[in-house]
């Protein structure tokens, strides 16, 4: 793998490992006020899946030789602003983003920022990079399975999650 690679990767995977403890601290924040969380059955597959994710993309590329791949600016520029899009979502959130389906009774459903204008503008931005972080590594397989596996998740994940919101979806939004 050329060096901007694991520049890339490990960028990726340190703002994964912040984001995971961004989430832990919400959810002793939320579960100490009162949260309940729910599903987090299929939770463990959602970790096995990243953790996979970036194995397949190292191990492709490596075995793709992609020692000497330029960078695409245009996949690189596009992965920078999904990255925006991420951060936007968390920052609109606040204490209340988490990784786990975790809500807090009595508080109304947050409708600003993204989630405005799309229901989860987060699992869309996860959908994007499972696709074109492969393509940026030239991982072709990867971006073609990890996609589609994600997608079987999400439709475990989103109708949990639904269900656990509709309970505050009769409370005032913000």
């Amino acid at each position: 793998m050329a060096m901007w690679m694991w520049v890339v990767i490990f960028f990726i995977i340190c703002q994964r490992l912040t984001e995971l403890a961004i989430a832990k601290s919400n959810e002793k924040w939320m579960k100490a006020r009162g949260g309940i969380e729910t599903g987090n059955e299929h939770y463990k597959w959602f970790i096995l899946l990243h953790c996979l994710f970036f194995l397949g993309i190292i191990a492709e590329s490596l075995y793709r030789n992609q020692s000497s791949l330029a960078p695409n600016m245009l996949l690189l520029s596009l992965f920078l602003v999904t990255q925006l899009v991420r951060v936007w979502c968390i920052q609109t959130l606040g204490r209340f983003w988490n990784t786990k389906i975790i809500v807090l009774p009595r508080v109304a459903l947050i409708k600003k920022g993204p989630y405005k204008y799309v229901k989860h503008p987060n699992y869309i931005i996860v959908a994007v990079e499972l696709f074109l972080i492969p393509f940026l590594f030239g991982a072709y397989y990867a971006a073609m399975i990890f996609p589609i596996l994600h997608i079987l998740l999400l439709k475990i994940r989103i109708p949990q999650e639904e269900k656990a919101l509709a309970a505050l979806s009769k409370q005032k939004t913000i």
